[in-house]
């Protein structure tokens, strides 16, 4: 159950610690300095003294931040050795379904980024799907050193980010979650297409995909809630599947079977997790386009 900001205002400092000391890895210190800056007006201003408190403390600290993190699919991840909110977050990008060789490689490029600078490679996974999480690590691998202790720092708030924001709620939140919607639009009868099947898939590979949702539209052409919604989008290629020849067939149009568009895919890229990817279709049995809508 989500927090609200006036409760946590109104907390003992061991009760504002116990409650946000996970926010940041490992690093509960974070929570006790930010505890000193009470009251907040906004989720967004108790995350600003967060950050401050990060930006504040001296070498040690900020480099245990860092060191705290786990790496993705290691070893102790594999063995649930990690804190809770890491192990839903790897989830979330498939990194406990891997394959043996999937794991060997992500072993070999975690052992690489270690021994090259000193600390473990930290990406928000939340916001990539799993092509891109494995683009960013062998780009950030040929990097410097300098270069990546900034980017990990980024990374570092981003999770922390996501995190404040699912877990307190009150005026200001932070911008952490995208969507991803769609409608269908049947032009040969000139009104929304009520009850077609689809699918939203996130390409992986040339051979892999992973479904992600499944839903059917409604009276207006949408569907009920959004694709994705409520989290970031993770940034990767996707594929909505629609039903558009079962659509037809259930109307009792004179098709031939097979039907010239069947199943229609819509393949498309995400590029900003905190973005509104609206990409409906516009059909008929013999056609069909589609656009970003909003």
């Amino acid at each position: 159950m989500p927090l609200t900001l006036s409760a946590l205002n109104e907390a003992s400092d061991s009760e504002f610690v116990a409650a946000l000391g996970a926010i940041f890895e490992h690093a509960p210190w974070v929570a006790e300095a930010a505890a000193q800056r009470r009251p907040f007006a906004s989720v967004e201003a108790l995350f600003a003294a967060m950050r401050a408190a990060v930006e504040a403390a001296d070498e040690a600290h900020r480099l245990a931040l860092l060191t705290g993190h786990p790496e993705l699919a290691g070893r102790a991840a594999r063995a649930g050795r990690i804190a809770a909110d890491s192990v839903a977050e790897q989830a979330s990008a498939g990194l406990d379904r891997l394959s043996d060789a999937e794991y060997a490689r992500f072993e070999a490029m975690n052992a690489r980024y270690r021994e090259t600078f000193r600390i473990p490679f930290i990406l928000c996974v939340k916001r990539h799907g799993r092509a891109s999480l494995l683009r960013n690590f062998e780009k950030r691998l040929a990097s410097s050193p300098e270069i990546e202790r900034r980017a990990a720092e980024v990374e570092v708030m981003r999770i922390a980010a996501i995190r404040l924001n699912a877990l307190v709620e009150g005026e200001g939140s932070l911008k952490t979650t995208g969507r991803i919607s769609t409608h269908v639009l049947d032009t040969t009868r000139g009104k929304p297409a009520a009850g077609v099947e689809l699918e939203l898939h996130e390409i992986i590979s040339p051979t892999e995909t992973m479904l992600i949702a499944k839903a059917v539209t409604n009276s207006d052409g949408r569907t009920d809630a959004p694709l994705i919604g409520g989290r970031p989008v993770p940034i990767a290629t996707y594929e909505l599947r629609f039903a558009l020849g079962d659509h037809y067939r259930r109307l009792g149009l004179d098709l031939p079977e097979p039907p010239f568009l069947d199943v229609v895919p819509l393949r498309f890229g995400v590029s900003d997790p905190e973005g509104h990817f609206h990409v409906p279709l516009v059909a008929t049995p013999w056609s069909y386009q589609t656009y970003r809508g909003s």
